[in-house]
């Protein structure tokens, strides 16, 4: 059932009333007072605008309405729906582009004017109802099933297999389930008996969008959701099911910190929200990720992503319901058993929406004009992650697991973190990746600054980054500990940046001269990446083991030799360090040799050094 239908008069009564005034892109109406519930769906007759319910009165209803309001008059009917908005889930999700209210954006295209601008009341499934799939059957008739449970698979694409799921809230025992062959998600695919009761059910799944779907039991994330990008998996990682907020100004990198996450995470299925941004930046999105690879299929990284694309020049109503419907997508691959990421950008121009349609209420104003409810409507978001047991047929008594993990950008204005939309997000995410316009400017990517950024999930995971550890006599420190002690060296070099512009680096007592050193070396051969990089764009995790613990023990030793008299001057010309320098675009993922070349030249050239030191001390 489509979000667009209009209702058949002979089978169904049509509610209606009419408009009687229009306030941007807010109309009031009169007549469906005693008729429609809070977020049901309208729709005006006319121009098949839909719209949704957001306040009801005793003698009229407000709604904001999902298009622009342009040409509408008083006393145009408006016919209520009689649901709430909903998104229309089952095969054919991945790989496309859709709106906010989750109308196919290609589809749509064809009907446009000849300028190219969508039209408006375009009434289009978001499904295709003409495709076939080859549904394979996994139950028999007489089976008793419950919600969740798996009914058969489709090969939605060559890495996904999307499961036929019974609806939540329904059980029975199957009387009826088609063989194996070619179907459209509208035919009959099986029947339940319920008592007396007999339903048919076809491929297809509706969910409100604003109601988080249902499982079992939520569980502690034990997982690291790898991105490739060094600076993360190591300083500020997140979890599958985590919740990250990436805060940055123009400029910064948020967007193809986005697109690298889409590319490289280990998530089995994205959905990318962009929310408000420019056209022409969505259109490169867009068409970078159909150039894009899919480094673990080697097809189309399309084949795994849902986009959700509703640009700043798009209605308001349909940006704020955007990142709703994008994480009710999420939830519904979950259900099947798989990681999902949701990527929203960005998260700040959802909240201008939220204060436009305010503003238009005549609501009172919290802090820079949002609405006092901003923050229940942001914890509403990033609470809808997690690591879950889903519901359906546990295997052999072992509980079924998906994940949703939800990391949204903000865009605060000149960079401002104290701003209400992102001060306010950092109260319900768990890791923070404060992105630099100084780190930008400087050509230093990705732009996170190590000193404002968190994660509050390095104890979640470190058992998981033990258990892949790569053993090196000598330096015995696990991931775990390689992290402390690369905070611990930037945050020295943090406090030594006042002293040095005093009196100069080379006035610093020799063990702070190379701490300094050292945490150059940390900034400019270890965070640094290059994204367009071949080598460079994804740091697989044994290599970043060995990069790290190649640049800790090169320190170790370091401050080892300078205890005992060696010159600062010697251990910096080792040659070796311009090797360490080059190791993110030299060395590849699966060239974990390399490094072991890299170690033993380190060892040999500081043994070399104290040989050396010995015949001078002794002459």
């Amino acid at each position: 059932m489509n979000i667009y239908k209009i209702m058949n008069e002979s089978e169904e009564k049509i509610i209606s009333g009419y408009i009687s005034s229009i306030n941007g892109s807010l109309i009031k109406i009169k007549g469906l007072e005693d008729q429609v519930r809070l977020n049901d769906l309208v729709k005006e007759s006319n121009h098949k605008i839909l719209g949704e319910v957001i306040q009801i009165y005793s003698d009229h209803v407000i709604a904001k309405v999902f298009e622009n309001t342009f040409n509408l008059k008083l006393n145009e009917e408006i016919i209520s729906l009689q649901e709430p908005l909903s998104m229309e889930l089952g095969p054919g999700l991945l790989g496309q582009i859709f709106d906010g209210i989750q109308r196919p954006l290609e589809a749509t295209f064809l009907e446009s004017d000849s300028r190219g601008f969508l039209k408006r009341g375009v009434d289009i499934p978001s499904l295709s109802r003409k495709k076939k799939w080859i549904f394979k059957p996994l139950r028999k008739v007489n089976e008793r099933v419950n919600m969740g449970y798996v009914i058969g698979t489709i090969q939605e694409t060559q890495f996904i297999e999307h499961k036929i799921m019974v609806p939540i809230g329904v059980s029975g025992k199957i009387t009826y389930i088609a063989e194996e062959g070619e179907y459209s998600i509208i035919d009959e695919i099986y029947r339940l008996k319920r008592g007396n009761d007999e339903k048919t059910f076809n491929m297809i799944q509706k969910w409100p969008i604003t109601k988080n779907r249902p499982y079992k039991e939520r569980s502690y994330p034990q997982e690291p959701l790898i991105t490739g990008m060094r600076a993360i998996d190591l300083l500020f990682p997140i979890v599958k099911g985590g919740t990250v907020a990436v805060p940055g100004g123009f400029g910064t990198g948020k967007t193809v910190i986005q697109q690298s996450l889409a590319k490289w995470c280990n998530a089995d299925v994205i959905v990318f929200v962009g929310c408000g941004e420019r056209g022409n930046e969505i259109a490169d999105v867009l068409k970078q990720f159909s150039e894009i690879t899919d480094p673990k299929t080697g097809r189309s990284l399309l084949e795994r992503i849902v986009i959700i694309a509703n640009t700043s020049n798009m209605p308001v109503s349909a940006r704020e319901a955007s990142i709703f419907s994008g994480v009710t997508i999420g939830e519904y691959y979950r259900d099947m058993g798989y990681d999902v990421a949701v990527l929203a950008d960005s998260t700040s121009r959802w909240a201008e929406s939220l204060r436009e349609i305010s503003g238009l209420l005549e609501e009172m104003p919290a802090e820079e004009g949002y609405p006092a409810y901003l923050p229940s409507k942001i914890s509403s978001f990033y609470e809808r992650a997690g690591v879950v047991n889903i519901y359906g047929e546990d295997d052999a008594g072992k509980k079924n697991y998906g994940s949703l993990t939800i990391i949204g950008s903000v865009s605060p204005p000149s960079g401002d973190f104290s701003e209400p939309v992102t001060s306010t997000t950092k109260r319900f995410v768990q890791a923070f990746w404060a992105l630099d316009a100084n780190l930008a400017y400087s050509k230093h990517y990705p732009a996170i600054n190590w000193l404002k950024s968190y994660s509050k999930y390095p104890e979640f995971v470190s058992d998981w980054w033990y258990e892949r550890d790569i053993y090196w006599p000598e330096i015995d420190i696990d991931w775990y500990e390689c992290r402390n002690q690369i905070n611990n060296i930037l945050s020295q070099e943090n406090e030594l940046k006042n002293v040095v512009q005093l009196v100069g680096e080379e006035n610093l007592p020799k063990n702070q001269q190379f701490i300094l050193f050292i945490a150059r070396l940390v900034r400019n051969s270890f965070l640094i990446q290059n994204a367009f990089d071949l080598t460079d764009c994804f740091t697989g995790i044994k290599k970043l083991i060995g990069q790290v613990k190649l640049i800790l023990l090169l320190f170790n030793e370091g401050k080892q030799l300078l205890n005992r008299g060696y010159l600062i001057e010697d251990i910096k010309d080792l040659k070796i360090i311009n090797e360490i320098l080059r190791i993110g675009r030299s060395v590849s993922n699966d060239d974990f040799k390399a490094l072991e070349r890299i170690k033993k030249k380190l060892i040999n050239e500081i043994e070399s050094l104290k040989l050396l030191h010995g015949v001078f001390k002794k002459k």
